[in-house]
Formats: structure tokens, sequence, C-alpha cells
């Protein structure tokens, strides 16, 4: 068989079908990333509008753009969307796209469950911004603190709308987490053993590993107060034996490492990109992933320093007060690395480079004010102050927004096969570097001045108008910016300049075959005889060869030095992940009224997951 038959055959064999149900049973990564994308960044879309109307409710005092009640559900819903709809699911999203295609395989692992976790994504946000319009959606908090979110302080269905929300969103994220580690210990090129892979892939898995552990605490926090409102336990009332810290200690396990869930792929990409635009590999890269892991582990040691005004023991303060400074060593070795990298490369300032640079810039700031805080006098001045939530934007805008932005800049033309445009690219970063900085530092100021979080109005003899109207400004000006960046983007899509296959002579394996990629990703498997692999071998890099055209059939390799193992053939697509995740979506939202819906929905579930793992043609098609 010669080269063009065998890539004719590989196209049949790994094709999406056709069709008007087709969309319902698409399960190869290339369709899933592209929709989880979109999905979340329409999301985000939603929480920046909401995050515009407080803007608009605050520029002013005794305004009454909003209500008391309806502001309430705006920020909740901002928070729960920011966090649970995007920051976590857009890193995934991007992972799932571009993971296969770096490490040199044909598919992600578990390509079924991959399609099931999407849609259960897509379902929550649906649910929640239903409930927005609808005038139900949460309003305590994304964080949703008991006794507030009790059955006597929160009647109605808003609390268990937040809580199945939780439910959704991390059974999402969990099954993502499991594909993504599987991917990367089991299907990697062959050659690319552990001290060759990527700071990107390091990143995603030292993400994933977090995921699995901190995600089911959150889950067992929402499901203890679901219980709690539905059932009549008493698990969070004192009054009942009861604890009302178990909940913040159940919340915060997960909400702290969650922080660290959302930056470190961040992380990932701006090693990525610093190493293609400064021309020389990342300096120091044994230093590099010490210190990722180093975050992963210590961002689990240090939750309690969001719980320093509840009354905890002082030698319970002392040793997170330690911890919590202890965790900006790792990642200021990363950036004086990412430093250091620049000043011995030969630097070019494109557009992802720029948000490189708006990253470290910001992200330091971030960083600094978060040690402040760690300190528990100062805490108990500012906890619950507008200088936390300039802290926290700090940290997650400049360290997850800013890398993703130059994520999908340096990406997009590997999914659509065009390239932005780099004027309107240079205008966004700039508007949103600027917009960014004049919405949020002043809140700094704001917090130091006394301004409470999660008001919605205030007095003009409080003195801080001007501050809330420069932010407002602020935040109109990162609107913009944002709206050119994805104006750009769409626009880019159909107009941009046709891109190849590696206009950036970048060194990892995604950039090795064409832009978009083909359905099958590689007609042969490459062989990785470095990190650079495209920059030490691009022309004569050995390659696999042996697998079958006419299945769907992966190399599995070792985890540590990733020699091939056995081949495996991966199934078809199915209408039954959609199936089986509309029955949990059902079973959940079913579940804000009656305990039966669990028992019903999981006999249920066991029916359509029978169907999902019966093999339709047991010689051609893997468990899912």
């Amino acid at each position: 068989m010669n080269e063009l038959e065998e890539r004719a055959l590989l196209e049949k064999t790994w094709a999406n079908e056709s069709g008007p149900f087709a969309w319902f049973r698409q399960v190869d990564h290339r369709s899933i990333g592209r929709r989880f994308l979109f999905t979340a960044f329409v999301w985000f879309a939603c929480g920046g509008v909401l995050a515009a109307l407080m803007r608009i409710q605050l520029a002013r005092p005794n305004n009454a753009f909003l209500s008391a009640d309806r502001y309430d559900q705006i920020f909740t819903l901002h928070g729960i969307t920011m966090m649970f709809l995007f920051g976590v699911p857009v890193m995934e999203a991007l992972a799932v796209y571009v993971l296969p295609l770096m490490l040199g395989t044909r598919a992600l692992a578990f390509p079924r469950a991959n399609a099931y976790a999407y849609y259960l994504f897509l379902f929550a946000g649906i649910m929640v911004y239903t409930a927005l319009l609808l005038g139900m959606a949460p309003d305590t908090g994304w964080f949703s603190y008991v006794p507030l979110a009790s059955p006597m302080f929160g009647p109605g269905k808003r609390v268990d709308i937040w809580a199945e929300l939780v439910n959704f969103t991390e059974i999402s994220a969990l099954v993502v987490a499991i594909e993504v580690v599987v991917t990367i210990l089991k299907q990697r090129a062959p050659g690319m053993s552990i001290h060759r892979m990527p700071l990107y892939v390091w990143s995603m898995l030292v993400t994933a590993m977090m995921i699995l552990f901190a995600m089911p605490s959150v889950m067992v926090a929402s499901n203890f107060i679901g219980l709690d409102r539905l059932v009549g336990t008493h698990l969070f009332n004192p009054a009942e034996g009861g604890d009302v810290l178990l909940w913040q200690h159940l919340f915060w396990f997960f909400g702290h490492p969650e922080v660290y869930i959302i930056f470190i792929p961040g992380l990932g990409i701006v090693s990525s990109i610093t190493a293609v635009f400064c021309r020389r590999p990342v300096f120091g890269y044994t230093a590099m992933v010490l210190s990722l892991v180093a975050t992963a582990f210590m961002g689990f040691g240090l939750w309690v320093h969001h719980m320093f005004a509840t009354g905890l023991p002082q030698s319970g303060e002392s040793f997170f007060t330690a911890a919590s400074m202890m965790i900006a060593i790792p990642s200021g070795v990363q950036i004086f690395c990412w430093i250091a990298t620049i000043w011995l490369g030969r630097p070019s300032y494109r557009p992802p480079f720029l948000f490189v640079l708006g990253f470290l810039a910001i992200f330091v700031i971030g960083g600094l004010t978060g040690v402040m805080v760690a300190s528990v006098p100062l805490d108990l001045q500012l906890h619950d102050t507008f200088f936390v939530v300039a802290h926290f934007h700090y940290v997650l805008i400049g360290g997850a927004v800013f890398p993703l932005l130059g994520g999908i800049f340096y990406w997009f033309p590997k999914m659509t096969g065009r390239l932005m445009n780099e004027r309107l690219g240079h205008l966004s970063f700039w508007l949103t570097f600027v917009g960014f900085n004049l919405t949020f530092f002043p809140m700094h100021k704001l917090g130091l001045a006394g301004m409470p979080r999660r008001v919605y109005t205030y007095l003009p003899e409080t003195g801080w108008t001007t501050l809330n109207v420069l932010s407002t400004i602020g935040a109109g000006i990162l609107s913009l910016g944002m709206l050119v960046y994805f104006g750009n983007a769409l626009w880019s899509m159909r107009r941009g300049r046709a891109a190849g296959s590696n206009p950036w002579d970048a060194d990892t394996l995604e950039w090795s075959t064409s832009s978009p990629p083909p359905v099958y990703n590689f007609q042969h498997l490459p062989v990785v005889t470095s990190r650079e692999p495209l920059w030490h071998e691009p022309d004569q890099a050995p390659i696999v060869t042996g697998l079958a055209p006419d299945k769907r059939e992966v190399l599995i390799t070792r985890v540590l030095d990733a020699a091939p193992d056995h081949r495996y053939t991966y199934p078809h697509p199915t209408v039954w992940p959609f199936a089986s995740a509309v029955i949990t979506g059902m079973m959940l939202v079913a579940g804000l009224f009656t305990p039966w819906a669990f028992a019903i929905g999981m006999a249920l579930l066991a029916i359509f997951l029978t169907g999902w793992f019966w093999p339709s043609n047991p010689k051609k098609e893997g468990d899912a």
C-alpha cells in the first residue's frame, strides 16, 4: 500500500460521521476540544456581562441600577461562571485539543467519556443561566457559606441549584482529568520519556492530578448541604451537633488548590510561548518541572489561610501563614527561569509573547499581595474587603487569562489553518492590559480604605466614588479589548492568512502535522529523540510503522521511557455518551426536588451505560 492509499484509508477509518444527528455522536478530541473551548468562552462572555453590570451598579453611590437581590444573584453567578464554568473547563478544553498532537498520538484516551464530560459541562451552564432568567439564580456567593446557605436563611431552590451545578461541573472535570492523565502516561510518542516531555504536558499532568484530589472535596460538601436542605440532615447545624466550620474546611480544601488548578496550565502555556518566541529552550527544565510539582503539593497545605478570621488556634494560623508564604518560592523559581530565557534568547514581540509579558507583570503583583494577606494581622484587617478582590483577580486573570489569550493566539493556526491578525492582536493586548490594571488596581486602595466586598451600594460620605468610577472606566476598556480579541478570532477563521503547518517555527510535535491536523493526527507516529524534536531533527526524524490503517489503532507506550508496549483499538462514534449525559442531567435537576431522583436516575444510567460499553463489533471496537 502506497502513501496516498494509506492516507485515504486512514481518512475513512477515523472520519467523523455526517448527517443530522452526527453532532451527537462525535467523540474525536478535535471536535470535542473545539466545542469545549467555544462553550467555555460563551460562559466567559456571560460572566463578563455580569461583571459589567456590577461595575455599573458600583460606579456611583446610592445607585438603584440593580436591586439588592438581583445584585446578589449577579455577583454569585459571576463567581460561579468564572470558577466552575470557565477557569478549569477552558484549561482542560485546550488540553483536550492540543495534548494528543503534542504527545504524538492519534486520539485522547477514553474518547466517549470525553464527549460525556462536554455535555455535562454544557448542561451545567444552561441550567444556571436559565435559573438567572427565572430569578432563581444562587445568591450566596460562589463559596455558598453556611449558615447563609442553610434552609433557615436560604429558602427556595437557589442554593440547591448551586449544589447541583457543582456536581455537573466537577464530574465533567474529573472525567477529563482522568483522560489527560492516561493520555500523558500511556500514549506518548516512542522516545518521549518523562524527562523529554514538554513543560506544557507537565503542567497538565500536575493539574489533572490536583483535580483528582481536590474536586471530590467540594462534591462532598455540596452533597452534604443538599442533604441538609432536601432530607433534613443537620451536618452544618450546630444546634443539632453539626459544624459550620466543617463547610469551610471542605470547601477551601478544594477552593485553594482550585486557584492553582486554574493557573498551572497557564504556566505551561507561558513556557511553550516563551521558548518559541525567544528562539531557545526554556532555561532550567528540571527546576521548572520540580517547581510545578512543588506548587501542587504545597497548594493542598494552605487552605486555612482563607479562614484566619474564624478564630482558629494560633499554632495552626502560624503553620498556614508559613505555608502561604513558602508557596511563593516555586512560582518565583519559574519566573526567574523565564527571565533567564528571555535574557539569553532573541525575543520576538509578537502578540502571543506580549500576553506572556503581561502575565509576568500582573502575576508578580498578584503574588506579592498574596504574600501580604498571608500575614494574619494584615489579613484580619483586609479580609472581605476589595483588597482581596483585587488580589485574586490579579492572580487568576494575570495567571490564567493572559496566558490563555496568548495560547489561543499561538495555537489558533493549528486549530483553524489560519493566523490571527497581528495588528489587532497588539491592539487587543494593550487595551486588555491597560483596562485590566485600571479596573483592579484601584480596588487595592478601596480595600485599604475599608470598602467591603459583596455590597451592592455605598454612601457618598465614604469617599469611595472616584476609585469606583476609575474601576468602571477600566472595565469598559477591558471589555473593548476582549471584543477586539474575539472579533479578531472570528474574522480570522475565514479571512486570516493561511498558516502552513508550522508558522511560528515551533519546537513541539503538534507543529509537525498539517494545520488543521487530519482526523487521524499523524499518518506515521513520530519517534522523539530530544525535548525539542522539530528544532533538532526536523527532517530526518524516525517514525513508527505497523499500525493498521483500517482500524482506529493507537500505540500504547510505557510510563517512564515511552517504549512501545502494545496497540489498542479505539471505539467508534456513538450516541450513548450524549444519551447518558442527558440522563445524568435529568437526574441532577430532578434531585433539586426529591432524593428519589438519584435512585431512579442511577438505575436508568446503568441501562444507558450498558449500551455505551456494549461492543457493536468486538473485532473492531475497544472499550470506551
